[in-house]
């Protein structure tokens, strides 16, 4: 019923998106037009973004780019920063938190501590702090940042959301109409079935319409092993007994509670919305909960992405107490396409 009522309230909210939809029109027309200016940089700069709001694999992505470059680039990646209390452009460290950064660019320092993470509202003073020490920056969430004129863009289109209506905010889920795919250099279509049939993507690609220049590759969730807080692999599994308390701050939860739901069907979901601050109250409850299931096999699980929201001094000792473990993701191509995506942005990054 809820649900109902909140499909005709957003038709309700059509007005609105058509208001939404001018701004954003005339806005890029603007920038089309060259009556603002898009700062494009001489050193290859990688956006990766997406149409519409919520999680369609961005920071996967952005992590898989990485592993691919780090080695024999000095690289760094750029982000907003959404969510954090400082402002400015500020370089993550290995003591940042998400306060300070933002839950994604302190997930990349952590993992991957030898690159070099910044954020910044404004992406052009970001990247000019940069460009001096680095020679290749990745752009995370970017798409729709069209004061940079990126060199590759990255369109990332959700699986589980491509026959939804094409709307604007607020009535719909994008944030740009469905025509500003024209600018991506290659869409990629996120969170498929690893099984996906070559029928069915052919079905995909006549929906999405791409250019004659844009190649589509497919991708799938990889599920990698558990691991505990501080990134080492857990010991404990996971079967048809287990009792999994999951703890969520993100856009989309859907596919990690399918893919553990393969697994156990006793999930008790603690679902927050999309970068949500987790307060001492939040996790007390959680942590009220879990001691009162008399289950014998019971753990709590978050996301990688969530992780670095707990990590505040006032959440610390109980988080430690709960042992929470953290669900690491990554990306598989389908259809064996990883070695030309890989061969097609290393040609853009390599005529520098």
């Amino acid at each position: 019923m809820f649900t109902l009522f909140m499909k005709y309230l957003r038709w309700l909210l059509f007005p609105f998106s058509l208001l939404y939809g001018l701004v954003v029109v005339v806005r890029n027309w603007c920038y089309n037009t060259g009556i603002f200016k898009s700062r494009g940089f001489n050193l290859p700069v990688i956006a990766v973004g997406n149409l519409d709001v919520g999680g369609a694999g961005k920071s996967p992505m952005t992590e898989y780019l990485i592993r691919l470059f780090k080695t024999n680039y000095k690289l760094a990646t750029l982000s907003r920063g959404y969510g954090r209390a400082t402002k400015g452009f500020v370089l993550g460290n290995a003591q940042s938190t998400a306060t300070e950064i933002g839950d994604e660019p302190a997930q990349f320092k952590s993992k991957f501590p030898n690159i070099t993470v910044a954020v910044c509202e404004k992406r052009v003073d970001g990247i000019e702090a940069l460009q001096a020490d680095h020679n290749l920056i990745i752009l995370d969430d970017a798409y729709q940042h069209r004061a940079v004129k990126p060199g590759f863009s990255i369109l990332l289109l959700d699986y589980n959301r491509l026959y939804d209506p094409r709307l604007l905010l607020p009535a719909g889920n994008l944030r740009e109409p469905y025509s500003g795919r024209k600018r991506a250099d290659v869409v990629i279509i996120s969170k498929c079935p690893a099984t996906l049939e070559p029928i069915h993507q052919t079905k995909i690609k006549e929906r999405v319409r791409p250019l004659l220049h844009q190649e589509v590759f497919f991708t799938s969730i990889s599920y990698l092993p558990l691991q505990q807080m501080d990134g080492v692999a857990a010991s404990m599994s996971i079967d048809t007994d287990t009792t999994i308390f999951l703890l969520t701050g993100i856009a989309n939860a859907g596919p990690l509670l399918a893919h553990l739901q393969k697994q156990t069907l006793h999930i008790i979901h603690h679902k927050y919305p999309d970068h949500h601050q987790f307060s001492l109250k939040n996790i007390s409850k959680l942590a009220d909960d879990f001691w009162a299931c008399t289950s014998q096999k019971k753990i709590i699980i978050t996301t990688e992405k969530d992780a670095q929201r707990l990590g505040g001094q006032e959440l610390q000792e109980l988080v430690k107490k709960l042992g929470i473990l953290v669900q690491p993701i990554g990306i598989e191509f389908l259809n064996n396409q990883q070695s030309q995506f890989d061969k097609l942005v290393y040609n853009y990054v390599r005529k520098y």
